[in-house]
């Protein structure tokens, strides 16, 4: 090896050792807030307020899990919360693959134009539509109930643009061959274009549910009682006026992490393909 190509390849370790730093560097940062979290939740209230700040707790409290799970009803919002956002998940898959799939395949007059406005609502920020929407659900009766929590926030158009942009990458031959054997066009919907967009669909329920596990201003807006309350409002709870237990309400957010978790690991693998195939795609 040549003393030019050893100062290449030290130069390329150097590059190589700086990236992974900082790689490492911004995994740490998004990490901490969770490390924090924990920290907090396995320690008692004082040495939470207490100065100065220890990174981990001097006695390790593992009693605030069940503590915080049987001071509040938390079964009770553990339940409210799967309810909402499996049904707004399930609710927002299916409508999305119905439009997306009109919008990728069917012809008719005016689509490009719907296709734009329907686009254009994603720039609306969604607290502008909190007043109207809540207008709506009190006028028709919903207010502190679950259709009135779920209903208005299972038709959004993200997921109908992500799943046209998928459908756009399935071949036309397949459907057309479908269709000459007779499939009408839900047939073929839900018999070759669903099972090959898996992936797309993964990722579409992760990120709803996800998102409504976590919702916290709608539930609120609407879900006046405490029974109907969400894990996220049920946790403002441990805020009372003698002070906040914060050692609970971090147990409490810790435990309500779990169920995002989970399904994130069992549909890592449809993300990644997700991933993969709109990569292949071009950015289509």
């Amino acid at each position: 090896m040549t003393l030019k190509s050893k100062a290449r390849a030290r130069r390329k370790l150097a590059l190589d050792i700086l990236n992974h730093a900082a790689l490492l560097l911004v995994a740490l940062a998004f990490l901490f807030p969770f490390f924090w979290m924990i920290s907090n939740a396995v320690r008692s209230n004082a040495e939470v307020m207490a100065i100065p700040v220890r990174l981990l707790p001097e006695v390790f409290e593992w009693g605030n899990f069940a503590a915080a799970w049987t001071r509040l009803p938390f079964g009770r919002f553990f339940l409210n919360s799967a309810i909402i956002a499996i049904c707004v998940t399930a609710i927002t898959v299916v409508v999305s693959c119905l439009s997306g799939y009109a919008f990728a395949r069917l012809k008719f007059r005016g689509r490009e134009m719907l296709l734009l406005g329907y686009i254009g609502t994603l720039m609306v920020p969604p607290l502008m539509l909190i007043i109207p929407l809540f207008l709506i659900v009190n006028r028709l009766g919903l207010v502190n109930t679950f259709p009135g929590v779920i209903l208005p926030v299972a038709f959004g158009t993200f997921g109908a643009f992500l799943m046209r942009q998928f459908f756009l990458s399935i071949p036309m031959e397949l459907e057309e061959a479908a269709r000459i054997d007779g499939a009408w066009r839900l047939r073929i919907l839900v018999s070759i274009i669903v099972p090959l967009s898996m992936p797309a669909i993964g990722l579409l329920s992760l990120f709803t549910f996800m998102g409504q596990w976590s919702n916290f201003l709608w539930p609120l807006i609407v879900m006046t009682g405490a029974d109907n309350a969400t894990l996220p409002v049920g946790l403002t709870l441990f805020q009372t006026q003698q002070g906040t237990q914060w050692n609970y309400l971090m147990a409490g957010a810790a435990l309500s992490m779990l169920p995002g978790i989970f399904l994130a690991i069992i549909l890592q693998k449809l993300i990644y393909n997700s991933i993969a195939l709109n990569a292949g795609m071009g950015g289509r």
